[in-house]
């Protein structure tokens, strides 16, 4: 469960988010809204790489701010730019550091490694330098590093905005598929249509909280 309760953000003495509330046991969770609208800032609470102002966050009943650890073993966190993620040489090596500390052997590093990357369609790059892969291939190799941990919940931060059509169908169809709890941040309004439940913001404020369909479509009318 994702519990915000009366959240407010400020950031140099100026408001992000004001007042957000919500409570979400949803598979799927798109959070839409205009440039600046707050949406980034929301999805950044639930892993603790932002905290709140004023009100609660909770990640299973864990505090993100307070108890970083737990809330990280749990929420994994895929960034707009994948470049953003690559930290080792190759492919397979970007992938195995995500493992690290969490007491596996080599073996079992290796294991969980050859799996994710062939699942996804990258084990035949297995030895290649990460940052000379084609866009889409990175922002796979992105959602490799985040899914070889086995979080229960992916926050994946506008993942299809580098992308062309192709590589953003395909990336669309990898999250609707995966077994985790998804909160989406997304301009890609059929994406969005796709999930359960739909967070529409603007100015910071959480304005429609339920059907994708009538968050769209208030979006269309009101703030395109």
């Amino acid at each position: 469960m994702i519990d915000i309760r009366s959240v407010s953000v400020e950031r140099d003495g100026k408001p992000i988010l004001a007042e957000v509330t919500a409570q979400l046991d949803q598979r799927r969770i798109a959070v839409i809204g205009a440039n600046g609208s707050g949406k980034s800032t929301f999805a950044r609470l639930l892993n603790g790489l932002a905290s709140p102002t004023v009100g609660t966050v909770t990640i299973d009943g864990f505090d993100p701010s307070r108890q970083a650890r737990e809330v990280r073993a749990r929420v994994g966190f895929v960034f707009t730019n994948p470049d953003a993620q690559i930290v080792m040489p190759t492919v397979g090596e970007d992938v195995a550091f995500s493992l690290r500390g969490k007491g596996l052997t080599r073996s079992e590093i290796n294991a969980r490694t050859s799996e994710v990357l062939h699942e996804y369609g990258l084990a035949d790059f297995v030895d290649l330098p990460a940052h000379d892969l084609s866009g889409g291939q990175k922002q796979l190799l992105a959602l490799c590093s985040v899914l070889v941990a086995r979080p229960s919940i992916l926050v994946a931060d506008e993942p299809t905005t580098l992308l062309d059509a192709r590589n953003t169908r395909l990336v669309a169809d990898i999250l609707m598929d995966l077994p985790q709890q998804l909160v989406v941040v997304t301009h890609d309004l059929a994406l969005a249509a796709r999930c359960d439940v739909a967070l529409l913001f603007d100015g910071g404020r959480l304005l429609q909280h339920g059907d994708p369909a009538a968050a769209i479509d208030r979006y269309e009318r009101e703030l395109v």
